[in-house]
This record gives structure tokens, sequence and C-alpha cells, in this order.
């Protein structure tokens, strides 16, 4: 079986377009144009505790893109051999998860808002929510656990 590049490796920030004048800011995204996927569904945290932490886990399948419309926070990334935190606080500029990709999110300011946008529907088969099997089997994808 060929070596399966670790998935920390395909996350990136992606910057979208800003429109400036008098009245403000405007950005916008387009699925397939500014994000390397179509958009099959968006969902968003608000009100959120100061000390929460939300998401937990990880997909086989899904890449999702993480925006913070308002206020701040950070995503715990993990792909079963690196870590990586990244703290998102404009709303001009998304984080691009890929699957196999362990995430958490907190440290949320007040009045945070976190969009998503996700390259598939809803689907709980696709979930991953136990760490421990997470890293055991993301280990064994990559070749590197017997």
């Amino acid at each position: 079986m060929p070596s399966l590049s670790a998935p920390l490796s395909q996350c990136h920030w992606i910057d979208f377009p800003s429109v400036h004048d008098v009245r403000g800011t405007l950005s916008f995204i387009e699925g397939e144009r500014h994000i390397p996927f179509d958009i099959k569904r968006v969902y968003y945290l608000y009100d959120i505790p100061q000390l929460a932490e939300r998401a937990g886990h990880a997909h086989r399948e899904l890449s999702q893109v993480f925006i913070a419309i308002s206020g701040s926070f950070d995503l715990h990334l993990d792909d079963g051999v690196e870590q990586r935190t990244i703290q998102l606080s404009r709303a001009n500029r998304g984080y691009l998860t890929k699957p196999w990709t362990w995430r958490t999110l907190d440290n949320f300011s007040g009045n945070s808002v976190c969009v998503v946008l996700a390259s598939h529907a809803y689907d709980e088969s696709d979930y991953i929510r136990d760490h421990t099997d997470f890293v055991r089997e993301a280990r064994q994808r990559l070749g590197l656990d017997a």
C-alpha cells in the first residue's frame, strides 16, 4: 500500500476576497472557486460560553473550512502524528481541515461566531468520536503502526 500523506500537511489558511469602501467591508466565498469543494452544508456556533469546548471528533470523508465571523477562538488539530493549534480571528480568512483530522474548538472570546463550510451533508457514520480509536486508526491508515 502506498504511503499516505499526513492530513495536517494538507490543512491550510484560505484568504477570501474582500471589497472595502466607506460603507464597510464585504467578503464572499464561492464553493469550488475560493474553497476546494462544493459546499454541501453550512453551520454556525454562537452564544458559546467562554470556557466551552466544541467539536472533539474527526471525520473519515468530510473536509471543512472554519471561519471566525465575529470574535476569536482556537482550533486544535491532530492527525495522529502531529498536533497544531490555529487561532481564528478574521472574518475574511478561513482554515481548511481535511478528513482524518481530529478537531477541537475552545478559547472563545465574547460574542464569537464560528461558521463552518462542509463538503458533505451530515452523516453520523462519518464521525470518529473516541480520540484513542481515532489515533489508532489514523496511524494504521498512514502505515505507522501494525
